[in-house]
């Protein structure tokens, strides 16, 4: 906070006292920055277009483990090769949108795919169950991965 008050302050003095080689100066620090800005904007913008062509779907199903309940389906529909996918999953009551999974417990899963997913492949695998609030069963819930976090292929 001081640093940035320092900065300011120091900014204005030199406007003040050389007007046209801060302005000048200013003016080019700006338009760097906003360039800067809008590439990382752009970068979001490409990763969620990615993001936005991968189906996940999870259900439960009764040929997984036992311990290993929920069964994650995801399908690559982007055009890059995924690196990393990490979500969270939240359980809901059908219809309802009160997320009924207790993430911040120590001993919560770390949902990931392990390995690349090529475009217009499928992986799958039994995963456990998210820890759930007191009183609710799982077979009553349906699921949803949420918070996806990924990393493609340049």
């Amino acid at each position: 906070m001081l640093i940035g008050a320092l900065l300011t302050f120091t900014w204005l003095v030199l406007l003040v006292r050389y007007p046209s080689r801060a302005l000048a100066i200013s003016l080019a620090a700006l338009l760097g920055l906003g360039l800067v800005a809008l590439w990382v904007i752009w970068q979001d913008s490409r990763e969620q277009r990615r993001l936005d062509h991968l189906e996940l779907s999870l259900a439960l199903d009764a040929s997984c483990p036992g311990d290993r309940p929920l069964r994650a389906q995801l399908r690559n529909g982007s055009d890059a090769v995924l690196h990393e996918l990490r979500w969270q999953v939240g359980a809901y009551q059908p219809g309802d949108s009160i997320n009924l999974a207790a993430h911040q417990r120590y001993d919560s899963p770390h949902y990931r795919v392990p390995q690349n997913l090529l475009p217009g492949s499928a992986w799958q695998e039994c995963l456990p169950l998210p820890p759930l609030r007191p009183g609710y069963r799982a077979n009553s819930l349906e699921f949803r991965a949420e918070r996806l976090r990924g990393r493609f292929d340049e």
